[in-house]
């Protein structure tokens, strides 16, 4: 047999003839080709199609997330319009504080601070939700932007609001609004006949009569910067209570305060008494703003 042929030995029993089959090395070699075409066609398409059920899981995978992420804009767009609408809560709050703090005087006129913000419908981000996904996303930021910036103006007006109430307060706790001591009015502020004889004079306080040893109480805050014994008021105290406000007290029977000591509202700083040029137990009383005597009745409840 020719060399290039091969021969195919069957042997299909031990008791059967067995059976040859002559085939040729270029059949042979084209089976090998054919087989090993065929085999690498299969894995291509196995590759192919395990490629493509990748794609797949991971195109389902990103639907998912989209979807996940389109709920948590829309979930995070919420949170934006509660906030511009805290913000809105807020300016308005901030407004009734001024007008009642009377910042504001003029219907039209604007605030001192804190202008600015998503005060009305049209600027919340629900009601002009894009379609695109990317546009309302740079919806969203402008408007936190916005927000941010108004709760800057908010912080920056509060902080003036708490500084101008801290300096009223601080200005109604100077005020000598509350009375010394209790007891009877028996010389006023202003021109009066003068107790010991002689022409008219102008007094520059009001005298309260009381029993001697009653307790004076500081009518505001402040700081004792005199206490003294003089020989026609006799035993006096003076307080500094600021923003130019001081008070006098004279004719004391005893001091219960020293020079220097800071003393609040309300506290005993001496007791009534009759020293000095006196006719009777009272407590001479008198109000100096930056250092011009006033009528003490301008303050006091």
């Amino acid at each position: 047999m020719p060399k290039n042929f091969y021969t195919l030995l069957i042997l299909p029993n031990k008791d059967s003839a067995a059976k040859k089959i002559a085939i040729s090395s270029a059949l042979v070699k084209g089976l090998c080709l054919f087989m090993m075409g065929l085999i690498l066609f299969v894995m291509y398409l196995s590759y192919d199609y395990i490629h493509i059920r990748r794609e797949q899981a991971e195109l389902k995978r990103l639907k998912l997330q989209t979807t996940e992420q389109k709920k948590q804009i829309e979930g995070l767009v919420t949170k934006v319009d509660e906030f511009a609408v805290q913000m809105d809560v807020l300016r308005q709050f901030d407004k009734k504080i001024r007008i009642m703090a009377n910042l504001v005087t003029g219907k039209d006129k604007e605030q001192l601070l804190g202008i600015g913000g998503p005060a009305s419908e049209e600027n919340r981000l629900r009601s002009r939700m894009a379609a695109d996904d990317k546009e309302m996303i740079v919806g969203i930021g402008r408007q936190v932007d916005r927000l941010i910036d108004d709760a800057s103006a908010r912080e920056k007006s509060f902080t003036d609001l708490l500084a101008y109430l801290k300096e009223k307060q601080s200005i109604l706790a100077a005020t000598p609004s509350l009375w010394p001591v209790a007891g009877w009015v028996t010389s006023e502020f202003g021109r009066r006949s003068s107790p010991f004889g002689g022409d008219n004079e102008f007094h520059k306080a009001i005298d309260i009569a009381t029993r001697i040893g009653k307790p004076i109480q500081a009518p505001a805050d402040g700081v004792v910067v005199e206490v003294d014994f003089r020989h026609d008021v006799g035993q006096m105290i003076r307080i500094d209570h600021g923003h130019g406000i001081t008070t006098f007290y004279g004719h004391l029977s005893k001091t219960a305060v020293r020079e220097g000591a800071a003393v609040r509202k309300g506290e005993r700083i001496g007791y009534v008494g009759n020293t000095g040029r006196s006719t009777g137990s009272h407590l001479h009383y008198a109000v100096m703003l930056n250092g011009v005597p006033v009528n003490p009745r301008k303050y006091l409840n």
